[in-house]
């Protein structure tokens, strides 16, 4: 598994569709508002990145639609239909 280093926060890379990960673009993409959250999903519609934050189920902030427990709902709802996608995991 990769780790990478994203506004001051240690993640590591988990999961991973055909190699679609760029640092370069997430780098471009992110800011302060996904470091609360424990996972980010990236995932690709049209060639454009589009990120979510996502909270462990015993997280205060948590509720049902960016509770990791549910990333295939998600997935399967809200992003285009054989998107690529990758997960990113806070390091705590």
């Amino acid at each position: 598994m990769k780790k990478y280093e994203l506004l001051g926060q240690h993640y590591t890379l988990i999961e991973e569709d055909k190699d679609c990960f760029s640092l370069q673009e997430i780098e471009e993409k992110i800011t302060d508002y996904f470091l609360p959250f424990d996972y980010i999903l990236g995932d690709y519609a049209y060639d454009k990145l589009r990120l979510k934050g996502f909270y462990e189920k015993n997280h205060k902030e948590v509720k049902a639609y960016n509770n990791i427990e549910n990333i295939e709902i998600y997935k399967k709802e809200h992003c285009a239909y054989g998107a690529r996608t990758f997960l990113l995991k806070k390091e705590k």
